[in-house]
């Protein structure tokens, strides 16, 4: 876990507790500051901080304190161990919040019930005030307890003016409930604010729990990578004995057995037998490629029908799939979410509402005559309910609720307020070919018989021939000639030859199916028009099966991963919004320039790794670049996490999904453009809301100080400034509700 560099260790610690891009840049600030530290690191998505310290002036327990006096936990158990303890202080968390949630609506709707309809039965303020006590003091004690920490740290953040506005209303209203004669006294009539105290926690609570429900999706994408391997393999003993062993005690140059079905343990070289593996993990690629003595094969990519013996020659750390998890890791962790508008002027916004609240209660003071005090007091708690962020903090969730919303609606999932912020400045959209442009796996596009051959004869040959193979191709075959009828003849002498093909003994005849060059090994004559038309068909990426019998070639079918309907439409749109599209492919160049045209794409770059995708992503970023990165497979997990905004097609594997920021549901490509339109009009109207929310900040919370006073006598009374402060807030949301909805 530790790295010593000189007398100096780096180490990397779990953190329970971040939220934001503000508690990650204020623990690193502190941590910092430290004796004896030399760098610290936060990694918001990852959840951890790296700190390269100086053990003999710091350790783990004294980091563990201070950020702990900053109201997190640094974890400094080890392994395994401090990952369970942090998955289940975060699993606790997560339920204690969703508790919290739900026994704060039970208590404070029958709150606004009477404070709203029910106003005069007995002893409503009373009931009002016992229901709502727990919400504010028990279940929203969070607040409170964040508030002093900041102000222990002498920093102030939104919880400092929830707690304030919260407290305040509350215990203002429990002195007007308990002793009404105070105002009435001085010509005041009093008023309660239980249910102003009670929705503030709610609405603000419920938007926590959103925010925790969305963290963690890196790790749970990251843990999914990890189970891609098996926790054993097959090792062959000196004696040719195989002995189950756990994957981490796999050493480079010993030999591993891996049969049918399984994935494959570790990178390696196949040393005896012969299959086909599926390495869409890496690739992209729906066919399996074939796999003989000297190829080269994969931790995490699955074995097929065949047995083979491999050498290891990666494991651990080194192999393809961990250099895959790492890159996810280092992308998810190199970008801190946007810091929203709301919490960039909170440092700000705070101090100077409580600054505006106790100048004016002292000014009245002073200035107030033999009233000052009691106005002092009043204008002190408009000020503060006046302030309350709930329009401030309703702005950003309502429109970004109604606008997810909106995209579900279409078929667009939307996974974090992040993603929304970043897609409206997309300037480049990254697309995966097969399974993005392409529909995913191999199917028959076309059938050329030769001359005077009996067509139901040759269908029905190449049916009952491919059926006995175990090619990758030979599904889609199958598939095709079983929705035409054809019959499942008598095979005898069936053979397969890899990397050619397969024959049988049909009635007495023999035939072959495979590709030209084993038909030719064989002695068949290539009937000249068949030739013609096959060199025709590969240029358009197509690969081509040929069936023959021992005399002549009969029949091709050529077999293409197929171009979406929809995809050269979207291609157009993102050209017309201005986007430059680049297409990515671990295909050939060949199949890769073929699709390219067809969808009317100028830039494409095939043969690449996964890798290889992320660094180019990587590279257009630092180009300056806006990129969104649209693919399906595992192979494209680096990508999607390193771009600004990875867009997952709906049926692609759920890792890709897991990483992914949005999630076309319908596999329809001309959703991205759509999603990017949406994400424009969701970002206007944050900030039509914001406005809406500053403004009525502006203008609030000078006449609550009671600037008005000397001029025309109007002092806001404090049941008025809690009517406001609602008012604003359903502005907000009905500004959301209309500004997003109103375009179709």
């Amino acid at each position: 876990m530790a790295n010593e560099i000189k007398n100096k260790i780096s180490v990397v610690f779990p953190v329970v507790g971040m939220q934001c891009a503000a508690c990650a840049a204020r623990i690193e600030k502190v941590l910092g500051r430290q004796a004896g530290v030399d760098s610290c690191a936060v990694n918001l998505a990852a959840g951890n901080v790296r700190i390269v310290y100086d053990a003999e002036m710091q350790s783990p327990q004294k980091l563990a304190e201070v950020v702990g006096n900053m109201g997190f936990q640094l974890i400094v158990s080890g392994g395994k161990e401090a990952e369970q303890e942090v998955e289940e202080k975060e699993q606790a968390r997560y339920k204690e919040l969703k508790n919290n949630v739900a026994w704060s609506v039970a208590l404070s709707l029958p709150v606004m019930l009477l404070a709203m309809v029910f106003r005069n039965i007995p002893y409503a303020d009373v009931i009002m005030a016992v229901l709502a006590a727990p919400v504010v003091f028990y279940f929203g004690r969070g607040f409170f307890v964040n508030a002093w920490k900041q102000l222990m740290q002498k920093t102030a953040n939104m919880d400092t003016l929830v707690a304030l506005s919260v407290g305040v209303s509350y215990v203002f209203s429990v002195f007007n409930m308990v002793y009404p004669e105070f105002w009435i006294k001085r010509g005041v009539e009093p008023h309660v604010y239980f249910e102003a105290s009670s929705m503030i926690v709610v609405f603000i609570m419920i938007g926590r729990t959103l925010e925790e429900c969305a963290k963690g999706k890196a790790s749970v994408a990251i843990k999914k990578l990890m189970g891609l391997v098996p926790k054993t393999a097959m090792v062959v003993t000196e004696s040719g004995d195989l002995r189950e062993t756990l994957i981490e005690y796999i050493k480079v140059g010993d030999v591993v057995a891996v049969r049918p079905g399984e994935k494959i343990p570790v990178d390696g070289e196949v040393e005896s037998g012969v299959s086909y593996v599926d390495e869409s993990m890496l690739s992209g690629e729906s066919i399996p490629q074939e796999k003989k003595e000297g190829s080269e094969v994969f931790a995490g990519t699955i074995n097929q029908k065949g047995t083979f013996k491999m050498r290891a020659t990666k494991v651990g750390a080194t192999t393809m799939l961990s250099m895959i998890i790492k890159l996810v890791k280092e992308a998810q962790g190199s970008k801190a979410p946007i810091q929203r508008v709301v919490d960039k002027v909170a440092g700000v916004f705070v101090p100077v509402i409580v600054s505006v609240a106790l100048i004016s209660f002292v000014v009245w003071s002073v200035c107030g005559g033999d009233e000052g005090v009691v106005r002092g007091v009043l204008a002190f708690v408009t000020v503060v309910i006046i302030a309350c962020p709930c329009a401030l903090g309703l702005a950003t969730p309502t429109a970004i609720m109604v606008g997810i919303g909106n995209c579900a609606e279409r078929g667009i999932l939307i996974k974090d307020a992040e993603s929304i912020e970043i897609a409206k400045k997309i300037d480049v959209v990254v697309l995966d070919k097969t399974g993005t442009i392409t529909d995913g796996h191999p199917e028959v596009a076309d059938v050329v018989y030769g001359k005077d051959v009996d067509v139901d004869l040759c269908a029905d040959v190449l049916y009952s021939l491919e059926m006995h193979s175990e090619h990758p191709l030979a599904e889609a075959i199958v598939r095709h000639f079983r929705q035409i009828n054809a019959k499942n003849v008598s095979i005898k002498d069936f053979e397969t030859i890899i990397g050619g093909g397969v024959k049988g003994v049909v009635e007495g005849n023999t035939y072959y199916v495979g590709n030209a060059k084993f038909l030719k090994s064989h002695g068949v004559k290539m009937e000249y028009d068949l030739e013609v038309r096959a060199n025709e068909l590969e240029e358009e990426a197509k690969t081509v099966v040929w069936l023959a019998d021992t005399e002549r070639s009969l029949t091709l079918v050529a077999i293409t991963d197929k171009v979406k309907p929809t995809s050269a439409e979207a291609v157009a749109r993102l050209h017309e919004m201005g986007i430059n599209v680049y297409m990515l492919t671990g295909d050939n160049r060949v199949t890769a320039e073929a699709v390219a045209r067809q969808v009317g794409l100028q830039y494409y770059e095939a043969s690449l790794l996964p890798q290889n995708k992320a660094e180019f992503v990587r590279r257009l970023q630092s180009e300056g670049h806006r990129v969104a990165m649209v693919g399906d497979g595992i192979n494209d997990s680096a990508a999607l996490a390193q771009s600004d905004v990875g867009i997952a097609m709906g049926q692609g594997s759920d890792i890709a999904l897991d990483i992914a920021k949005m999630a076309i549901v319908r596999n329809d490509l001309t959703k991205i453009p759509e999603a990017i339109a949406l994400s424009k009009r969701i970002v206007r109207t944050i900030h039509q809301n914001l406005f809406w929310a500053f403004i009525y900040n502006l203008i609030g919370v000078p006449v609550a100080a009671g600037v008005l006073y000397p001029v025309c006598g109007f002092l806001l009374n404090p049941m008025i400034a809690s009517a406001t402060m609602a008012m604003s807030s359903v502005s907000v949301i009905v500004n959301s509700l209309v500004s997003i909805k109103k375009e179709k």
